[in-house]
């Protein structure tokens, strides 16, 4: 039998976001007697599933975090060398440059840069060195991947993205995972401490800037003066996950919020969503904001998320620069959930164009 092509997925920090879970949501559906995975991830990563790689046949690898440049570096091109990959496949964004410039120095003939994401001006000092790194992330790939258009023509620019040079892979899900589950509903609810009648505004996402929970917060406190019975649930880790907490405090919605943590049920816990808000500073294409549409909650989005998002009929992107009373109002007024149909994000179609891809290069 002939052997797999192995593709050797640079992961970053492999925290637990988005990014591996769309990454992963394609190994699941690959057909891997063809095509294996090595995930190459940051030795400082807290969240890497080694066993459920293993299981399925792939490989885990770590190196040096990139702030070690010269050690991510030098460790990356003996690796390259040593296991002669034929493609390279960076999802870290600018950082790309990197893990792809180690990969032409080792003579990998393919190298995909994918952009998973884009920028956002008020942060300005992350900014510096995405701005810095961004004009070099087409030097040294042979192949641009992107999300969405937005997530294309931030990181690769305009002029490639409209001559076809960029492909998009849809942040595609296992749409059947995530369907509405009403004993689920009632189960989660009762173990959350939430009751039945309750107005629960759901949020998944990391504690850091770009998800932009302080403003989260104001607008939960502003809806819940109108919507006596509202709660807020909040699912994920991060370093900003204190400073939220105290906010809550200070703002006496202790008994109101949740803070869940990172969980593995999340395919079930939007079922127990009224509505789910994500007012995110920038994104490329949100996968939770995928998973949410596939179970068919209503859904309130920043309008700094590509409109591309936009799939079910019952979703808003609101300006997050209006006052908070009026993005509440959005919140509170939120449409009733639907049964999604013909959902272009399955990942049982998206994953044999995905290996396609790959399959041209072989």
């Amino acid at each position: 039998m002939k052997k797999p092509l192995i593709i050797a997925q640079i992961m970053g920090k492999w925290l637990g976001g988005g990014v591996e879970a769309i990454i992963m949501n394609y190994y699941h559906h690959i057909d891997r007697n063809k095509i294996q995975f090595d995930f190459i991830c940051d030795e400082d990563s807290t969240n890497i599933p080694y066993d459920e790689i293993e299981k399925l046949g792939g490989k885990v690898i770590l190196c040096p975090p990139y702030q070690k440049l010269p050690k991510y570096l030098k460790f990356l091109t003996q690796l390259f060398r040593e296991k002669k990959y034929h493609i390279v496949h960076s999802n870290i964004n600018t950082l790309s440059v990197f893990p792809l410039y180690a990969a032409k120095k080792a003579g990998v003939p393919v190298r995909i840069a994918h952009s998973h994401s884009t920028s956002n001006p008020r942060e300005w000092k992350k900014n510096l060195a995405k701005n810095a790194l961004r004009p070099f992330s087409k030097q040294y790939a042979t192949d641009y991947f992107a999300c969405s258009e937005l997530a294309g023509r931030y990181l690769f620019g305009d002029q490639a993205f409209d001559k076809g040079k960029v492909k998009i892979i849809r942040n595609a899900i296992d749409v059947e995972k995530f369907k509405f589950d009403p004993v689920a509903r009632k189960k989660l609810r009762k173990e959350i401490g939430i009751k039945d009648d309750d107005f629960v505004v759901g949020h998944i996402g990391r504690f850091v800037e770009q998800k932009n929970h302080r403003f989260l917060i104001d607008i939960f406190a502003e809806a819940k003066k109108e919507k006596k019975n509202a709660k807020l649930v909040l699912v994920g880790q991060g370093p900003l996950r204190e400073e939220i907490r105290q906010k809550v405090e200070d703002l006496g919605l202790q008994k109101d919020v949740f803070f869940l943590g990172q969980r593995n049920d999340t395919n079930k816990l939007y079922s127990v969503f009224d509505v789910f808000c994500l007012p995110s500073l920038y994104e490329g294409l949100p996968v939770v904001g995928v998973e949410a549409q596939a179970n068919g909650v209503p859904c309130v989005f920043s309008d700094q998320v590509t409109e591309e998002i936009a799939i079910n009929k019952n979703v808003k992107l609101v300006d997050t620069e209006k006052s908070i009373s009026t993005v509440a109002k959005d919140i509170i007024k939120s449409s009733k959930r639907i049964e999604p149909n013909n959902y272009l994000f399955d990942i049982r179609k998206e994953s044999k164009r995905f290996s396609d891809y790959y399959g041209e290069y072989s």
